[in-house]
């Protein structure tokens, strides 16, 4: 009896057993007729806005040293192109033989002219003692004339010698005015020509090294012309870079910046120092003008490469590939739901850095998109997400 049975079980398995092989099979092909579609989720990431720029490497501020005196030969250069001076300190003499004769005439007029004064003083003293004798005599001759003892010749004779003796007192105090005036004139040319003979040495105005010379032992001394020197006040260097007109608006005082020269293999370090507030309308680019740390590892006139980082935060970011763009415009993304829905979905985005987009709005951290946003999927098809390994 068990025989039996068991003879009728293999039966029917044997008879059941080419109908499950042609069925089995069926819900893995239903799954493999979907596309199979790149997709790769929102994740929070560390996001850095930047400002590519690059210029010419140039001084903070340049000051121009000129003669302050004209037409004196130079005798002697005392700085050299790279010198670092400090402020007063001699750069070059020039010739003072003229000044100097010029001084000893000078001196002189100043002792002829206290001479003239101390005349003037004796003059006035003498011409003041004339006068007052003479109006003495005068109010003597007065009182005679009353009591009828003098003559009114006599009387009027004295009158005339008073006004004659007073008006060269006027005269002696005009002459010494005049005197003092002249010594003044005399002691103003005296200190002009010692102010020039001073300016005979060309001194540095500023501290600062020197990247230009242009004077020559034996030429005359101009303030036409190129400067004696060219000095860059405290060796303090900037980077003049030029920056795109779309990107100037992002730049402020204070900001961060990594630069590099051609083939320099350490990285320099500075700050956005200034924005200059116009565009040039030929180029239509900026110009920042950005501190550099170590100005002793760049020279004037080197270009450098700027990396100006404008803004870092964590963001929901996407693919940049994944975003496309909606037929009446604005931004847009293909969301992949659970399931395998795909929907279009309008976003907004903010920071570009590398190959990530920040999305602002439109999508959540984990939400999956399609990595080409345009690439074989419409809104509504369903697909078979396979997600992209991310770096």
């Amino acid at each position: 009896m068990r025989l039996i049975l068991a003879t009728t079980a293999l039966a029917l398995l044997a008879a059941t057993a080419p109908a499950l092989a042609e069925t089995a099979p069926a819900p893995a092909t239903a799954e493999a007729a979907l596309p199979a579609i790149t997709v790769a989720p929102a994740a929070m990431r560390a996001m850095n806005d930047r400002v590519i720029a690059s210029g010419m490497v140039g001084p903070v501020e340049s000051v121009n040293v000129a003669p302050l005196i004209e037409g004196q030969p130079i005798e002697t250069l005392e700085a050299e192109v790279g010198d670092r001076v400090q402020a007063g300190q001699v750069l070059a003499r020039l010739s003072d033989s003229t000044l100097t004769l010029q001084q000893s005439q000078f001196e002189a007029s100043v002792a002829a002219a206290k001479a003239t004064i101390a005349q003037g003083e004796a003059s006035l003293i003498e011409a003041k003692s004339t006068a007052d004798e003479a109006q003495r005599v005068a109010d003597r001759t007065k009182k005679l004339q009353a009591n009828g003892t003098s003559s009114q010749a006599q009387a009027d004779n004295a009158d005339a010698a008073a006004v004659s003796a007073r008006a060269r007192v006027m005269v002696a105090t005009q002459a010494l005015e005049a005197a003092k005036a002249q010594l003044a004139l005399a002691e103003a040319q005296l200190e002009n020509v010692k102010l020039q003979l001073e300016r005979t040495e060309v001194k540095a105005p500023v501290a600062g090294e020197i990247v230009s010379r242009n004077a020559l032992v034996g030429g005359i001394a101009s303030s036409a012309g190129q400067p004696m020197f060219v000095i860059i006040r405290d060796g303090a260097l900037e980077l003049q870079a030029d920056v795109a007109e779309r990107d100037i608006l992002k730049l402020k005082p204070g900001l961060t910046v990594t630069m590099a020269g051609v083939g320099a293999g350490e990285k320099l370090t500075g700050t956005v120092r200034l924005v200059e507030p116009a565009i040039d309308t030929a180029t239509r680019l900026g110009r920042a003008r950005i501190s550099i740390d170590q100005t002793d590892a760049v020279r004037s006139g080197m270009f450098l490469d700027a990396d100006i980082l404008v803004a870092a935060r964590e963001a929901v970011a996407i693919p940049v590939t994944a975003v496309g763009s909606a037929p009446e415009g604005g931004a847009t993304v293909m969301k992949v739901s659970a399931d395998g829905l795909v929907t279009r979905v309008p976003v907004t985005t903010g920071i570009r850095d590398g190959g990530y987009v920040e999305v602002l709005t439109g999508l959540e951290a984990g939400d999956m998109v399609v990595t080409k946003a345009g690439a074989f999927v419409r809104d509504g098809d369903r697909v078979n997400p396979v997600t992209a390994a991310t770096n």
